[in-house]
């Protein structure tokens, strides 16, 4: 009787440090992300703090810039996908954000026709701009870099290209940042389950 209990505690022990160790290996990250605090303006030119915005809920996060021809709108069309697929399953709880790495140019009314274009909903969608130092802090956080091209003037209006980090990632409910995906060819079906997993933590 004792051997059958001692080998039922024995695989117990097993499966649990089977099921500890896939949650490790699905979310590698583990970066806090609330440890300074980041004022920035979203779409609406309301000035919100980066650690509220993403307190207590699993957020969705794509790095752009509204002149970018084509890894950026790529990559805001994937999460706006992801975000019709949650609402049709009755998700609402579940922020994304957008925030640009182009101060310069991207102003809060800027972003907001950026939105306004793709039918944005913003219920739960920010769109978030902020000045070049705090920008840059934030982007090193998530470790995205930028290359900003040789700027020209075209018609009067400073013209220029940035290379850039091409990625989504997707932060804990205790604002840590759990995991980076391409944000260009993600496979939403991942990044789906990935929140459904992270909501029930």
């Amino acid at each position: 009787m004792y051997k059958y209990i001692k080998i039922f505690i024995i695989c117990g022990i097993a499966a649990c440090s089977i099921l500890l160790t896939g949650c490790e290996n699905k979310f590698p990250l583990n970066k806090n992300l609330t440890s300074k605090s980041y004022s920035f303006f979203n779409q609406d030119s309301v000035q919100t703090e980066f650690s509220e915005i993403i307190k207590d809920k699993v957020s969705v996060l794509g790095f752009i810039y509204t002149h970018c021809p084509d890894i950026c709108p790529m990559t805001t069309h994937n999460m706006y996908l992801t975000q019709i697929k949650l609402e049709k399953e009755g998700i609402s709880d579940v922020n994304f954000i957008g925030i640009t790495f182009d101060p310069a140019r991207d102003y809060p009314s800027v972003l907001k026709k950026f939105g306004d274009l793709r039918e944005i909903d913003y219920s739960n969608w920010s769109f978030l701009w902020g000045n070049k130092e705090k920008t840059n802090e934030l982007l090193d956080r998530f470790d995205v870099s930028t290359i900003f091209a040789d700027s020209i003037l075209i018609d009067g209006e400073l013209s220029y290209s940035v290379m850039h980090t091409d990625r989504i990632s997707l932060v804990g409910k205790d604002g840590r940042l759990k995991k980076n995906y391409k944000g260009s060819t993600i496979n939403l079906d991942e990044l789906y389950n990935d929140i459904l997993i992270l909501r029930d933590e």
